[in-house]
């Protein structure tokens, strides 16, 4: 069963070890913020630093892996139709479009909109990290300076995670205009055994 995440907000659920979870851009340009804990022991979140130590790289495709806190395997890419992902950036925030965009009113952003759902898990809004962001164009230029350009994904395209473990995972449609091109759409995603 395909569920959808309306533009601009979030959702968590359990994600159990071996399932599948396919993030689906339906519309094309738009980006998702994925966070995970593991659902037994929430001191052991997915970790940026970890991940991208271990994978050698800035870039995530089929067969990265995203490590935890305690260099444990949380979330493997087993399929990718974009291969275009950022790790670097924090999820989008109240702080972030006062920020960036000054003159727009602020909304939750995906830090918010994880805080919100996570908080059904019991989770407090400090233990969200860096997100892994799905579907984001992020351009590093020989002097080191960050762009965010428009995601590369057309109506359709998808990455697919296996769980490692037993997961709580967070996932959003993204807020933030640059990251987004400047529109709102939706994310689906889809869980399989």
């Amino acid at each position: 069963m395909t569920t959808r995440i309306s533009p601009r907000s979030g959702t968590a659920f359990i994600l159990k070890k071996g399932q599948k979870l396919k993030v689906i851009d339906p519309e094309g340009e738009q980006v998702s913020d994925i966070y995970c804990f593991n659902a037994i022991d929430k001191k052991e979140y997915l970790s940026s630093g970890r991940s991208l130590d271990y994978n050698e790289s800035v870039e995530f495709k089929k067969g990265a892996a995203l490590y935890s806190n305690r260099s444990n395997i949380m979330l493997e890419i087993v399929e990718d139709t974009v291969e275009s992902h950022d790790f670097l950036l924090t999820p989008c925030s109240v702080d972030t479009f006062k920020h960036f965009y000054p003159d727009e009113k602020p909304v939750p952003g995906c830090h918010g909109n994880l805080a919100s759902a996570f908080s059904n898990y019991d989770i407090p809004e400090e233990d969200i990290n860096t997100t892994f962001n799905i579907f984001m164009n992020v351009d590093i230029s020989p002097e080191g300076k960050i762009s965010v350009l428009p995601p590369t994904s057309k109506a359709g395209d998808f990455t697919i995670f296996e769980a490692k473990m037993d997961l709580i995972v967070g996932l959003t449609a993204c807020s933030a205009g640059e990251s987004n091109n400047f529109t709102y759409k939706p994310i689906e995603y889809v869980i399989s055994d």
